[in-house]
């Protein structure tokens, strides 16, 4: 079977650059703390808005090599490297650099380790908070081959956001990720939950792989049925020529009707848009979620 006719990118898709000095001195300090960020191994779209803008970055530790090869990511896949113990300083001491509010620290999966790797995750969450007391933190982890031990690990070290992503519909799950399961995922979720009822929960939807309407109104009910607080929503956009096609490119004004459909089924907070990515305005969504909660009458 041939390939899918690649659709071009409509006009709300496209990006500026920007790649002032900001930008530039950001990009200088990861290399020189020999850091990752899935900023740049994702390829994500707003790289320039958030590090030359919004002076924003979210790290990715547990070195750049995934043991997973997800069909919609750009991140290398292979045999990660030995574990480097020094980098939960070393990101503490960026984030400390940047002067950052909030934190986002997300991680290649390491299915070759015991725990997952949660140990480093969970020191970089207490080195970050020591030297950045002021500073909240974000984790976005993968499901750690739904060892809830490893879960636990983290959630001691008291993030302040857990984030999961679902990903896509049950459907095409198999189809796009690679190990995980829809159901895990909702078990991640909902463990983390049960084990740290005060940490607000998140989990992210991309759509455009081939998911119907009815499919995206179900993930949400299926979100929500385990607690999950937070939704992200965003456009699939394909990394490069060997990953999934683009079935469908949304618009604004989906988005925008997804988005009051999300807060109307009791998500805290959707964040909806064609750029939107997990992390995107993390910052800006988690105060979101803690006022709308507020406003929420008390049962």
């Amino acid at each position: 079977m041939g390939r899918r006719e690649i659709q071009r990118k409509p006009e709300w898709l496209k990006i500026k650059l920007n790649t002032n000095e900001t930008y530039t001195e950001l990009k200088s300090m990861m290399r020189e703390k020999k850091l990752h960020t899935v900023c740049e191994e994702a390829k994500c779209p707003n790289i320039h808005e958030c590090w030359a803008v919004r002076r924003t970055a979210t790290f990715m530790i547990l070195g750049s090599i995934c043991t997973r090869a997800c069909r919609f990511c750009a991140v290398t896949t292979g045999r990660p490297n030995e574990l480097d113990l020094e980098e939960p300083k070393r990101v503490a001491e960026s984030v400390r650099l940047m002067n950052l509010k909030h934190a986002v620290i997300t991680a290649v999966a390491r299915d070759d380790l015991n725990d997952f790797g949660a140990g480093v995750y969970a020191e970089t969450v207490r080195e970050v908070r020591r030297m950045n007391p002021e500073t909240s933190i974000e984790v976005l982890p993968s499901d750690m081959g739904g060892n809830f031990e490893a879960l636990q690990t983290l959630i001691e070290a008291k993030p302040d956001i857990m984030n999961h992503n679902i990903e896509t519909v049950r459907r095409l799950t198999p189809t796009v990720r690679a190990k995980a399961t829809y159901d895990r995922t909702l078990e991640f979720l909902r463990r983390s939950k049960e084990l740290a009822p005060e940490i607000p929960t998140k989990s992210s939807l991309m759509l455009g792989l081939g998911e119907t309407w009815d499919e995206i109104l179900q993930t949400m009910d299926d979100l929500r049925a385990n607690d999950v607080d937070i939704m992200t929503i965003g456009q699939y956009l394909q990394p490069t020529k060997k990953h999934l096609d683009v079935i469908k490119y949304y618009t604004p004004q989906e988005f925008a009707e997804l988005k009051q459909i999300a807060l109307g089924k009791g998500f805290s907070h959707c964040e909806a848009g064609p750029l939107v990515r997990s992390s995107y305005h993390a910052d800006e969504q988690v105060n979101a979620a803690k006022k709308n909660k507020a406003a929420l009458p008390i049962d």
